[in-house]
This record gives C-alpha cells, sequence and structure tokens, in this order.
C-alpha cells in the first residue's frame, strides 16, 4: 500500500500563515506582477540533482522537476529557485561550469528549461535560477585557453594567474586557503613543459576564480543573464555574491583555519566593497526587463550592517540572513538576531530574507537536537512557523515541508562533497542534505523517479 509522507506543517496551519502574506499568486493565474513580490515571498528550493528523476535514470532532473511543481504550488509559494543545471564536469555540485548557455545532458536540455518555466509561470510560479560569476569550471573554454596561450595573454586576464614566491616560484603567492581545504593555489605548467604561473581557487582546484577587473569577463556575465532572462527567468541567485571582487595586491592573511572566519570577519577574498559596484549594475540591467526581475546575494558578511550593503535600493534585491541560520535553539539567541536583523535592513528599506536550511548546511531539524529526532522535528516544525510568520521572505529547502532530517550515516563510498574528499575525511559532510526527495510509497525509489 502506497502512503503518502506527512508534511511537517499541518495544511490548517501553513494555509493560516500563508494566507496572511500579501501578493500570494493563485494556481493557475500566471505570474503576479504587483509592486516588490520579493519583499514578503516564500522561495521553495530544488537542488536539481536529488528532487525528482524524471526520466529514470536516478538522477534529478528538470523534466522531473516540471512533473512535482504542482505539488509546489499547492504548498502556496510564490517561487522557484534552481541549483545549477548547466553544463558541467560536476566537480561540486554544478556549481562548477563548464558552459554557462548549455543544459548539462545529465538534467535534460533547453527545451526542458523552456517546458519548466511555461509550467511554473502557468502554475503561478515564479523561477529564480542559479548564476555563479565567481569562478568557472576548470573545463570551460576561456581556462583551456588561459592554459594554452600562457602568461601574458588576454586569456589569463579574465582569470586570476599569478607567480609564484620563492626562488623558483614554487611557493604559492600568498597564504589564501581553499574554502573545501588545502592551499586555495595550484601550480600549471606553461606550454613549454616548464612550471608554471598558479592560479586562484577559492573552492576546488577545478574551479579558477575569475578576475573580475577585466571587461571581457563583465560583458560575457551581462550576456550570460540577458540570455536566460530572454528565456523568462524571473531572477538569478548569486552564487559567492561577496567573493567576486578581491583585495588590491592579494595581501597574506597572516594565519591558518581562515574556514572558520567566513562571515565572522572581512577577508581580503570575501566582502570587499569593489562587488557592490558590480551589484548595482547587475540590478540596472534587471531592472531593464519587465515583470520584477530580482537578484539574491548569496553573501556571508560579518555584521547585519554589512549585509545591509548588498540590499540598498539600487543593489541585489535580497540577501539571505546566514545569521538566522547558524543561531541555536535558543529564544534569546534567536530574538537577538531576528531584532538585529530587521533593524539592519529596515535601515536601507529592504526586507530580511529569512533561510533555515539549503544544499550548504545540516537540516535544521537535526541541527536543533542532533541526538533526539522527535525533539529536532517538534523544534523544526516551531521554527517554521517563526520563520512564516516573520516580516520578510523565507526560503524554503526541499523537504522542509516533511521535516525531513540529515542523513548522517553515508558510507565514505557515496560521498561527493570536495571538502570531505579534501580532508581525509575530516570536514565537508554537506552529502547528508542533498539526498533524493523521498516522495510516496514504501520501497526504492520511493516515488523519486520511476521504478526500474
Amino acid at each position: 500500500m502506497t502512503q503518502e509522507l506527512t508534511p511537517a506543517l499541518h495544511d490548517r496551519d501553513r494555509a493560516a500563515v500563508r494566507d496572511a502574506l500579501p501578493g500570494r499568486p493563485a494556481e493557475g493565474s500566471g505570474r503576479v506582477r504587483g509592486p516588490g513580490w520579493w519583499r514578503d515571498a516564500v522561495i521553495y528550493q530544488i537542488y536539481v540533482r536529488s528532487f525528482a528523476d524524471g526520466d529514470g535514470d536516478g538522477v534529478g532532473d528538470l523534466r522531473g522537476a516540471r512533473e512535482r511543481l504542482p505539488h509546489l504550488a499547492r504548498l502556496g509559494v510564490d517561487a522557484v529557485w534552481l541549483t545549477p543545471f548547466y553544463a558541467s564536469p560536476q566537480a561540486d555540485g554544478g556549481y562548477d561550469v563548464a558552459d554557462y548557455r548549455t543544459v548539462d545532458p545529465l538534467f535534460g536540455d533547453l527545451d526542458d528549461a523552456r517546458a519548466l518555466l511555461r509550467t511554473a509561470h502557468r502554475l503561478g510560479l515564479r523561477v529564480i535560477m542559479d548564476v555563479v560569476p565567481n569562478h568557472t569550471s576548470d573545463r570551460h573554454e576561456w581556462f583551456r585557453q588561459a592554459l594554452h596561450e600562457g602568461p601574458g595573454s588576454p586569456a589569463r586576464a579574465r582569470y586570476l594567474f599569478r607567480p609564484g614566491r620563492g626562488p623558483a616560484g614554487e611557493l604559492p603567492p600568498n597564504d589564501w586557503e581553499s574554502v573545501f581545504g588545502g592551499p586555495a593555489w595550484t601550480r600549471t605548467e606553461n606550454p613549454d613543459g616548464t612550471p608554471g604561473e598558479w592560479y586562484l581557487h577559492l573552492f576546488a582546484p577545478e574551479q579558477p576564480d575569475l578576475d573580475w577587473d577585466d571587461a571581457e569577463v563583465r560583458r560575457e556575465f551581462d550576456a550570460i543573464l540577458r540570455f536566460w532572462l530572454g528565456l523568462g527567468v524571473d531572477g538569478f541567485r548569486v552564487d559567492v555574491a561577496h567573493g567576486m571582487v578581491k583585495a588590491e595586491g592579494l595581501p597574506d592573511i597572516g594565519h591558518g583555519q581562515q574556514a572558520r572566519l567566513i562571515g565572522t570577519q572581512r577577508l581580503p577574498f570575501f566582502d570587499q566593497d569593489g562587488v557592490h559596484e558590480i551589484h548595482r549594475h547587475w540590478r540596472r540591467l534587471l531592472d531593464s526587463y519587465d515583470g520584477e526581475r530580482i537578484g539574491v546575494a548569496e553573501a556571508w558578511a560579518p555584521t547585519s550592517e554589512r549585509l545591509a550593503l548588498y540590499v540598498r535600493p539600487d543593489e541585489m534585491h535580497q540577501a539571505f540572513n546566514f545569521q538566522f541560520l547558524r543561531s541555536p535553539w535558543d529564544a534569546g539567541e534567536l530574538r537577538a538576531v531576528i531584532d538585529e536583523s530587521l533593524r539592519a535592513t529596515g535601515s536601507v528599506g529592504a526586507a530580511t530574507t529569512w533561510v533555515l536550511s539549503n544544499h550548504d548546511v545540516v537540516r535544521h531539524s537535526t541541527r536543533y537536537a542532533p541526538d533526539d529526532p522527535e525533539q529536532g522535528l517538534r523544534r523544526a516544525r516551531a521554527a517554521a512557523l517563526l520563520m512564516l510568520a516573520l516580516p520578510g521572505s523565507a526560503y524554503i529547502y526541499q523537504g522542509e515541508e516533511l521535516g525531513l532530517p540529515e542523513v548522517t550515516d553515508l558510507p565514505d563510498t557515496v560521498r561527493q562533497d570536495p571538502s570531505f574528499l579534501r580532508s581525509d575525511g575530516q570536514d565537508g559532510l554537506r552529502d547528508g542534505c542533498r539526498v533524493p526527495i523521498p516522495w510516496s510509497g514504501t520501497e526504492e525509489p520511493y516515488g523519486f523517479g520511476p521504478k526500474p
């Protein structure tokens, strides 16, 4: 007998909270054009690879996501955010992009993307997609050209290549560490086979950082945004929006364990003031299209005041409130973060964007009570009601409506997080929140896709 999973929020509770929010689109009504729709929107994050499998190959895809959109419309969300489905070697879950105008065959093709957009808009759902401007894949044609053409070439100017330190350039250009562990620099080989320059990668070596001082980089991303806006996308979640500009001269930090400082203090590779000029340009580009297309900043900032800079009236429309996400299950700490967040965003005339979980963190039903799943579920339900009742916008990660916990017993052989692989299993445990969604039934694949 098939048994549907029970949502963590009862229908009457969810409806009561959602009905209190203005501007809710009705199913089948098409996109809502009201002013400032994002200010109180509820947006559902789809991690495409593990949301729903439409073709039976065991991997989530655009067809599967499109077929499940009616479920999201019934939940009453206003929009969906799709994680990257671009052509990619998948070294970091698609955040290593090889071609920004092509859909990876793993997820479908451009026709599938167009069909998803049509279905979503018919259901009254807007569609936000990831854009990854801090870095490309090392398989991107630009990076291949950079390696082939060598030092001093225009192709290398698109990235952050630097000579090494030491008598023979054998040391990295500075002491920066990768967020995924190890040095943030990898040495190249010159076209003649001799040791060459180093390139910066704040994440995996397969993700070389772009140089946003280069005019060609800026023009190319203008064209990428316009390509997808022309297909009908309603906005972009900007990956690593805080990291697109590095401090002049790429100065040393002076100590290790730098990843632990992210979001606690300004670093020379994150939250530099120069990013705001880029965001203002993108805001003007978005505003040139009808339908209130939006930009959403993934921005780790050390204070609420610094985060508020990303959502000034001429910059991004939203920025995730990671201080709220990081708060423990403590009434006093939650209250303090809420009050401070509302004050900071209010000072620039913006709405706060609340989030409890996403594809990069342990699910909050597990974080709030690691050793007591039932208590964790109760707290997750209460946190969801709190978040949805707060002024501002809220993001829901796939499976939150079911109260899904983190999967903590994945064998090492199936883990794909590059942080896990680069730290000998001591870090990088993001795979547990990225497992396939169990839609229904008591046997595999639990409605995730067609049975083999």
